[in-house]
């Protein structure tokens, strides 16, 4: 497997829509799948697996909506996302989903089948968690895209040897052959497509922002291999990122901290839209920050100090991204607010500048580099303690960071917060990602003051962190299905849920295919 990146895999991508699961994913095998008809699509099948988390949230949480506008070639931040299903109709793609008996062992599986006047192609990907994708199988035969890298393939008779095909501009590259009887498939990863002499030839162009890379050598992959690696020295959370980050992405020190600086510039203007009002049909919960907002100038509020402004900024955040504006994904869209929310307002109350935030985001991305290396960021797979339990922990150390705590008290922050979200569920009210997310975001940054605070004061986690994702994965296992963001537990089958839910189908189908769609 490719070593995850911070903006990979952690804080990223830049996106619209109510779950990187689930749009952001499906944008990006959606892009890959364009590629592979050579942007050239007249027809396609999506099947969804019934035991899937898909079929009932495919529509609801923006999978049409993501899978779709990567068909159109779009980028997940594109304003014209709400409307794809309306493009792709009058792009001329005929569009069939159906539901089917398969048994994929992972619940967010897509598979495509796509056609052209010339030409059909399959393809069979999963959606990992936080946008992350792998393309697990192209016309039946098993392989593995992660998005990273430039993939040329070819298809050619099973004795022409590689020699002949014109790969000699391959060098540094992956290539793997794949037995198809008489044929084979050539799959060439590279920084760049390679020319060849081949028959068939299909190029698919990287996804991600962050290119995979061969034989990567990276410091560490786990915190307690980060610990062994620093010893001693007690370098700060956010310096061990950048060192992760340049081995990961080949980047510079400057690099680094400018891409995430340029997030939480983007994070800051999310912030600033969300108290100026949101508005969009198909939600559940209105524009709210702004009355927030103003009890708390007025002293009309609780003294809750910086945790009163916390919470403005966690729900402006959360009411961007319900109205399809532009949000960052940290770790995921449906738990896209605690992390930037808890940083950027404290940060503020402690009248630090743009790359103090930056600093402490960084620290927050090696801890869920730590958290995606051993397990996942996917409520589908791991509930909401795999989202809002993650965001609390990446909050915490970050928090921790601002205050100037040393890396061995961040790293007690972080396991003190994930350690009290275990067994968290998602059961999204009306199939939106929007409450109960709206007060889990508010808790994993308010668990993570408090857990931030404790650390600062020497309060023993007792836990290593390594183990305590371990033991989210473990109670992950043992999770019923209903509770991993089916919409079909907890909250999501309450007779009042199921009423909201009849409501906006009811508001979508008035509408037809307009931007409340």
């Amino acid at each position: 497997m490719t070593p995850v990146s911070i903006f990979n895999d952690v804080i990223g991508p830049v996106m619209r829509g109510p779950s990187s699961s689930h749009c952001a994913a499906a944008l990006r095998i959606g892009r890959l799948a364009r590629d592979l008809m050579d942007g050239e699509i007249s027809e396609v099948l999506i099947e969804f697996d019934r035991e899937g988390s898909l079929p009932t949230t495919h529509d609801s949480q923006g999978s049409d909506m993501g899978l779709f506008g990567g068909l159109l070639g779009w980028d997940a931040d594109d304003e014209r996302l709400p409307n794809s299903a309306q493009a792709l109709a009058e792009a001329g793609i005929k569009l069939r989903i159906e539901t089917v008996d398969v048994g994929d062992p992972h619940p967010n599986t897509y598979r495509l089948t796509l056609k052209n006047s010339r030409e059909t192609h399959t393809l069979i990907a999963i959606s990992t968690g936080g946008g992350m994708i792998e393309v697990i199988e192209i016309d039946g035969v098993a392989l593995r895209m992660d998005g990273g890298y430039h993939e040329t393939l070819i298809w050619c008779d099973a004795d022409t040897p590689v020699c002949t095909l014109g790969l000699s501009d391959a060098d540094e590259s992956i290539c793997i052959t794949h037995g198809l009887g008489d044929q084979q498939l050539i799959q060439v990863q590279s920084d760049r497509f390679v020319e060849s002499d081949g028959s068939s030839v299909k190029r698919l162009s990287p996804v991600l922002p962050v290119p995979s890379r061969q034989n990567l050598r990276m410091p560490f992959t786990s915190c307690a291999a980060m610990l062994e690696h620093d010893g001693a020295q007690n370098t700060p959370l956010w310096q061990l990122a950048i060192e992760y980050e340049r081995a990961r992405g080949n980047f510079t020190e400057a690099e680094v901290i400018a891409k995430m600086t340029d997030i939480v510039r983007i994070l800051r203007k999310s912030i600033a839209s969300g108290i100026a009002g949101t508005s969009y049909e198909d939600r559940v919960l209105h524009h709210q920050s702004g009355k927030f907002a103003e009890m708390m100038k007025a002293g009309r509020l609780l003294d809750g100090g910086a945790l009163n402004r916390i919470i403005l900024y966690v729900t402006a955040i959360m009411e961007v991204k319900s109205s399809m504006g532009v949000i960052v994904a940290a770790p995921t869209a449906g738990a896209c607010a605690a992390l930037p929310g808890a940083v950027i307002a404290m940060a503020e109350e402690m009248g630090k500048d743009e790359t103090e935030m930056a600093k402490a985001m960084l620290a927050a991305g090696l801890i869920g580099v730590f958290i995606a290396t051993r397990w996942t960021f996917a409520a589908e797979v791991g509930g909401c303690q795999a989202e809002g339990g993650s965001a609390a922990c990446m909050a915490a150390a970050a928090l921790v960071t601002l205050a100037g705590g040393t890396r061995d008290q961040a790293i007690a922050a972080a396991s003190m917060a994930f350690q009290s979200m275990l067994g968290l569920i998602c059961d999204p009210i009306a199939n939106r990602v929007e409450a109960p997310c709206l007060g889990k975001n508010v808790m994993a940054a308010s668990n993570a003051l408090s857990c931030a605070n404790m650390a600062l004061a020497g309060y023993d986690p007792l836990i290593p962190l390594d183990e305590v994702i371990d033991a989210a994965k473990a109670v992950a296992e043992r999770m019923p299905r209903e509770h991993r963001c089916t919409s079909l537990g907890g909250l999501a089958v309450t007779p009042t849920s199921l009423e909201i839910e009849k409501r906006l189908a009811g508001l979508k189908k008035g509408c037809g295919t307009c931007a409340c769609h």
